[in-house]
């Protein structure tokens, strides 16, 4: 009895905020949970970004769906991205039942169902807010690093959005690239080589081939108009709660391609026209990445030092970002080593390389007289973890082995009609889904080119009629030949001569 005082006292000790925070659950002693030995985690760093990792099937997704509730209910806005497509529900309330319970009963609070303001967005043709951006907005060195491109090739890139900007031709889509980049060794050859100096064939080539490779990712759809805002992920409803938008990308798991372009060109806005906050209290957008592999495995080198810088950085815009995972390994150490909360799920120790694997991911928690991390890490049940945050001032929390608290919202996908009713309330898709297709640098250039072709032949017609209108040196006889033959002066005579003996 006096060691679960001592522990309770050493977590409620470790966790108290004096500012605002959520609720996770509470802390577990010898498999036993503690009643009201809550795990808090403050606002005031939900900023310093955060990992939740673990096995297939030990509620990593419900864990998610419980920290992006209770930031929607104090009014903070949030973005999911929904991999798996399960995560709808939180549209609607859940429903309460004995093992729901049960678990509150042991941590100290009641149950409440309820459900959260839900905006429902898309990157491809499936339903829901278009997002979209230009490509002139990706700029040319983001653009370099999402294609992988070398040195001399992002320096043509860099040429072609300066040759745009000189002659105010917007680059809105691919098909305005892909028309620029083929512009600079056919048609503008001599213009290009005039004002920026000569840009070699092959490699406009080899970028060309890399556009086309993230087209068939399904960047087309991505790249245009009209751009999204990203100030529309920040509203708020009427009752004061944050809106969770979750981006739908059930059908682009085979395109990683495309996740991390969206993902990347994502930050990039939001760290450049958010506002800096300094220390406010609490954040402005969180942001849950959801089998965050996705973005690390398929990323060149170039790419992944773009993203750990973002992650640097971002947090002084009032963001947080949130990789979920199935294990730490799969996120950089560069980026590991700026996430402030760790919420760990149960690890499998099927091979000797995972018990490898789980040695080192207990090296990544604080040490603490009441676990032996590596054996917790493989003994969790289904919605425990281990938990390890930063207090408001900075400094990592008391490991807890933690039983979480339930979702308020449904643990289940939205049925149909839901989505549709959803969907038919939003006030952003007529705002995004409307096509445009303004004049842009593919229009610009198929009319010069045009024109130029036009003058081309007027020119050479030109020429022609003029050359015609030249008096030749010799003009061609058109005299019978045998009338040339019989009037020579050699036949003449010969005739004469033979009429001459005839009179004698």
């Amino acid at each position: 009895m006096a060691d679960k005082q001592v522990f309770f006292d050493y977590i409620k000790d470790g966790y108290t905020t004096k500012g605002d925070f959520i609720n996770l659950g509470a802390a577990m002693l010898a498999n036993e949970t503690v009643k009201d030995a809550y795990v808090k985690i403050p606002l005031k760093t939900l900023n310093r970004h955060g990992l939740i990792a673990g096995a297939t099937g030990t509620g990593k997704t419900k864990t998610l769906q419980i920290i992006a509730e209770n930031l929607s209910e104090k009014g903070i806005p949030v973005l999911l991205m929904d991999i798996k497509g399960d995560l709808s529900g939180i549209a609607q309330p859940g429903t309460n039942n004995a093992k729901i319970d049960e678990r509150h009963n042991a941590i100290g609070f009641p149950y409440e169902a309820k459900k959260f303001p839900t905006e429902i967005l898309s990157l491809s043709d499936q339903e829901g807010v278009r997002l979209r951006a230009t490509v002139s907005e990706f700029g040319p060195v983001l653009l370099s690093r999402i294609l992988n491109l070398s040195d001399v090739q992002s320096g043509i890139v860099s040429v072609i959005f300066k040759y745009c900007d000189d002659n105010k031709m917007p680059l809105l889509d691919l098909k305005d690239f892909k028309k620029i980049l083929q512009y600079t060794t056919d048609e503008g050859k001599e213009e290009f080589t005039k004002e920026y100096g000569r840009i070699s064939s092959s490699s406009t080539g080899a970028i060309l081939r890399k556009v086309v490779e993230l087209e068939q990712q399904g960047a087309d759809l991505f790249f245009g108009e009209k751009s999204f805002d990203t100030d529309d992920l920040l509203r708020i409803d009427e009752n004061g709660m944050g809106y969770i938008n979750i981006l739908r990308l059930t059908d682009i798991q085979d395109r990683p391609k495309l996740f991390s372009t969206f993902m990347l060109s994502l930050l990039a806005e939001i760290y450049a026209t958010f506002p800096e906050q300094g220390d406010s209290g609490r954040p402005e957008l969180v942001i849950f990445i959801d089998e965050a592999h996705l973005i690390f495995n398929e990323a060149s080198s170039a790419l992944l030092n773009q993203i750990e810088s973002i992650v640097k950085l971002i947090r002084s815009k009032g963001v947080g970002l949130y990789f979920v995972t199935q294990n730490p390994t799969d996120v950089p150490d560069a980026v590991l080593s700026q996430l402030g909360l760790k919420i760990q799920h149960a690890l499998r120790a099927f091979t000797a390389k995972d018990r490898k694997a789980i040695k080192l991911t207990a090296e990544n928690y604080p040490l603490s007289d009441y676990y032996k991390t590596a054996e917790v890490l493989t003994a969790l049940g289904i919605g425990e973890a281990l938990v390890s945050a930063l207090n408001e001032k900075g400094i990592p929390t008391p490991l807890a082995r933690t039983m979480l608290r339930a979702p308020m919202s449904r643990m289940d996908v939205l049925t149909d009609t839901e989505l549709k009713d959803l969907l038919k309330a939003s006030k952003l898709i007529p705002k995004y889904n409307e096509v445009t297709d303004r004049e842009s640098a593919y229009e610009m250039l198929t009319k010069k080119i045009e024109v130029a072709n036009k003058e081309e032949v007027k020119e050479k017609a030109q020429k022609e009629k003029e050359a015609a209108k030249r008096p030749t040196s010799s003009r061609k006889s058109t005299t019978n030949p045998w009338i040339k033959t019989l009037s020579s002066p050699t036949v003449i005579r010969s005739v004469l001569g033979i009429l001459g003996k005839m009179m004698r």
